[in-house]
């Protein structure tokens, strides 16, 4: 039987989840909570194999809830929000998945699959300590930059389901209003950051705004050609041409080379 445990400070939300599962025989509910320091406690005292963790919830987030609870336990994860741009640090602290509200029973029923695949690959659903020591280190990645800490991967929406992109697999960003269209192998993804805020977080050796839309990974270009008019054309090794414009040109070329 798995164990589980209901948390988010919105009696509504719980009473929905509970619907839902009291429909599985093979889960039962062992406890709720409606704010961060219930969780932890819950999680401490009630050991469930399993938690749907709201991430917005008073006293403190549901990722704080998580990083107090790894030294002792920490079960399977299913984050439920009403905001998709949680998802990157959610899958960094190694949620199992990453719910939306409003929560659909079709949606509900594919993320139960993959808890029950989630738990019996590791035996009763307690073996999860080889994750302790990564929550804190893997969330930074996607939080922090000091110290040379940059993205490693995003995590974008598509339809009901969210891909995870490592940064280094992006051709080249492109600024689409508070968005940032990502350019990968001929697909695109959406990322609900503006273009100046993510360049704060891409690793700067490797990622080089050449225009005030566009970001290229550096790995990709494989030309620079001059304008007639002073700019330069960026030649990519997936066949994509980019402008590089005058204001970024000494951030992709030395500023001893020739500008004409």
């Amino acid at each position: 039987m798995i164990r589980a445990l209901v948390v988010d400070d919105e009696a509504l939300a719980r009473e929905g989840i509970r619907f839902q599962l009291e429909r599985e025989t093979d889960i039962s509910i062992v406890g709720e909570a409606g704010d961060g320091p219930d969780a932890v406690d819950a999680i401490a005292r009630l050991r469930p194999d399993l938690v749907f963790l709201d991430i917005e919830i008073p006293g403190f987030d549901g990722f704080e809830v998580l990083r107090r609870v790894s030294s002792t336990h920490l079960p399977t994860v299913i984050f439920v929000t009403a905001y998709d741009h949680y998802a990157v640090r959610a899958f960094d602290a190694r949620a199992v998945d990453y719910l939306m509200k409003p929560l659909s029973v079709m949606r509900f029923q594919e993320t139960l699959h993959r808890v029950r695949l989630a738990i019996s690959s590791v035996g009763d659903g307690r073996s999860h300590q080889r994750v302790i020591d990564r929550i804190e280190s893997r969330d930074r990645l996607a939080t922090a930059v000091e110290g040379g800490v940059y993205y490693r991967r995003f995590t974008v929406k598509e339809g009901f389901h969210f891909l995870v992109v490592k940064a280094s697999d992006v051709d080249w960003f492109e600024a689409a209003s508070n968005y940032v269209r990502l350019h990968v192998q001929g697909r695109e993804h959406l990322l609900r950051v503006t273009l100046s805020d993510l360049e704060e977080k891409l690793d700067p050796s490797r990622f080089v705004r050449i225009h005030r839309s566009t970001i290229v990974n550096l790995d990709r270009v494989i030309e620079i050609r001059p304008t007639w008019h002073g700019d330069f054309i960026v030649l990519l090794n997936v066949g994509t041409t980019l402008r590089l414009s005058r204001v970024y040109r000494d951030r992709l070329m030395p500023p001893k080379w020739p500008h004409h």
